[in-house]
């Protein structure tokens, strides 16, 4: 199965949405070098969303783009939450493992105050680096069996 990336999205705190960027320094273990949720102390390095998501929203009449759900990648072609966990993901050089399919929402975002719903929690996944590398807007994303 393959897919592409529609959008790099990066923050310098938690808690807001992402700005896009054109590349990015993914880290081994860590995550999206200057994003605020990277970590080597936890399996959410990095947070997956796909575009298909994002126009669920748009349908439902929010003005919402890539970044604005606070995934890191946005993704095109892919059904993430049907991914099991343990599953790999190569986008390039990069090597991922699924960790986690959504999220439990804490606390209410504007989105959801917007819409009545969000989209993340339910449809966006996260995962850990196992090796690092640049990753830039279009590359291929290519999911392999665990």
């Amino acid at each position: 199965m393959t897919g592409k990336v529609i959008s790099i999205n990066i923050s310098s705190e938690k808690g807001v949405r992402k700005k896009p960027v054109h590349e990015a320094l993914i880290k081994h273990n860590y995550g999206i070098e200057d994003d605020a949720h990277a970590s080597s102390n936890w399996h959410r390095q990095v947070s997956l969303l796909a575009i298909e998501s994002i126009q669920k929203m748009q349908r439902m009449g929010l003005d919402v783009k890539p970044g604005d759900f606070a995934e890191n990648i946005t993704t095109e072609g892919i059904n993430l939450v049907d991914l099991p966990i343990g599953t790999r993901i190569s986008i390039g050089e990069i090597a991922l493992e699924v960790s986690q399919i959504g999220k439990e929402c804490h606390t209410r975002c504007n989105i959801y105050y917007q819409a009545g719903d969000c989209v993340m929690p339910k449809e966006g996944i996260f995962v850990k680096v196992l090796k690092g590398g640049k990753i830039k807007k279009g590359d291929e994303i290519v999911v392999s069996k665990q």
